[in-house]
This record gives structure tokens, sequence and C-alpha cells, in this order.
């Protein structure tokens, strides 16, 4: 017998539990991504009503196909464009290049064009939870 895998979505929007007992809402993006709502609730029921987000960002498919952050409607998107998270810019470790991710693309970019733009990467649950709670230290800025 296999254990039946969670079906992620586009548009997808978890509750995220928080340490202190309020949640956090993310709606599934392309690309891998999930955006973080700025709304926080200490009822699972109270979903936001605007798509108003904290912050996009890469998430591993394990986080969400874990059943710990519990899918509780899917918000399909207006079109294919809407779906797509915004650019992301990472920082080639070697020459010290720029370069900015955009719908599986990358180009090489100027240090100013990154400016503003997350750092491509994906994360885990507890680093994304660290973030909404305020703890940045898995977001310090290189370009800063």
């Amino acid at each position: 017998m296999s254990e039946k895998r969670k079906r992620i979505k586009l548009g997808d929007v978890y509750a995220i539990p928080l340490s202190d007992g309020m949640f956090s809402f993310g709606r599934r993006f392309k690309d891998a991504s999930i955006a973080i709502y700025s709304h926080v609730s200490s009822s699972i029921e109270d979903v936001p009503q605007d798509e108003d987000y904290q912050f996009i960002v890469g998430v591993y498919d394990d986080v969400l196909k874990s059943g710990q952050w519990p899918v509780i409607e899917n918000r399909p998107f207006g079109n294919e464009e809407e779906a797509w998270p915004p650019p992301a810019y990472v920082i080639d470790k070697l020459t010290g290049g720029y370069s900015i991710y955009y719908k599986g693309e990358m180009r090489k970019a100027s240090k100013q064009e990154c400016d503003g733009l997350e750092i491509a990467a994906v994360w885990e649950a507890e680093h994304i939870i660290d973030r909404i709670m305020g703890d940045d230290r898995w977001h310090r800025d290189p370009l800063k």
C-alpha cells in the first residue's frame, strides 16, 4: 500500500499555523512559489479577503504535501500571467555577477536592477514561518 500524496494545485490557499497560535496564509504560484498574505488571524476560517502579500518565495513541494499546512480553498488566477511569481535575483558565487530569474529563465543583470527583488531561493517551512514571525535571519539581503 502506498501513501496517497497530496496534489499541489495553482491557486491553493494554505493555512500556516504559527508558534503564537495565530494563522498566516499562503497561495501557490507557478515555479514552486508561494505568496504569503499580509493577513494574519487567530482563526483558520478568517481567510484573507484581498490578494495582498507580504512576500513571495520558492517553497519545497514536501512542505505543501505534508498536510501540516492544510489547503483551505483554491483561488484560481485570472489568467496565466497572474500565476507567475515576480522576478528574483541570483548572485554567482564565483564571479559575483548578478542575474534575474523570471518565468523559468535567467538573464544577466546589474546590481541596480536586482534592488528590491527577492533573492532566488527555495525555502523550508520553518524558515517561511520565521520570516512571517519577524525573524529575518533567513532573509538577509546581500545587496544592502
